[in-house]
């Protein structure tokens, strides 16, 4: 049960103590019983389950849950379409409550300037094969195979693939808990 109530807490964004607070337990027990250190009784159980919004079974399973532990093979991501020749992937698209939107983005080759885009929170882009540029108003930052870039996603950018193919780059965007719904939101 340990492992399964930290992950559960920890996927509805729940605190230690504000868990403790619904079920009526104190920080420390309710620690203790994340560490497997303490096993609750039946109705501490049964109200961890209802505030964690699962049935009782789920907190003493031995299963992994698909919800906790998501694997997308290469031929089964979800594809999202794309403007001025870009393409993307979506990656763990079904997974509800996630804090990061993962995606493959293959932008388009020496292509027509698409306008600059903007949106909340962070981006991570690792490129995997190919070359690519990723432009920013005041600096143009050139990325080819292993390099990455993290940045703040206010920061006006669009990207474009150079050297003739559609570089393969592994895009992360993290937004506020909870605004990640597996929809990509506006793209690079």
């Amino acid at each position: 049960m340990a492992g399964r109530l930290r992950a559960l807490r920890t996927q509805n964004r729940l605190s230690l103590e504000a868990l403790a607070a619904q079920v009526g337990v104190t920080k420390s027990y309710l620690s203790k019983v994340e560490r497997g250190l303490s096993e609750p009784s039946i109705s501490t159980a049964l109200k961890l389950a209802q505030a964690l919004g699962v049935e009782v079974g789920r907190l003493f399973s031995e299963e992994v849950e698909p919800e906790l532990v998501t694997v997308v093979r290469a031929g089964e991501r979800t594809p999202l379409g794309g403007a001025e020749g870009a393409r993307y992937e979506g990656i763990a698209a079904a997974l509800p409550g996630k804090q990061m939107v993962p995606f493959m983005m293959y932008p388009p080759v020496d292509g027509p300037v698409e306008a600059f885009k903007s949106h909340r929170g962070e981006e991570f882009l690792f490129v995997h094969a190919g070359h690519a540029e990723l432009e920013f108003p005041e600096r143009t930052v050139a990325l080819g195979p292993g390099d990455s870039v993290y940045f703040n996603a206010s920061v006006p950018h669009r990207c474009r693939s150079t050297g003739g193919r559609a570089a393969e780059i592994l895009v992360v965007i993290h937004d506020e808990p909870g605004a990640a719904d597996g929809r990509v939101p506006t793209l690079p």
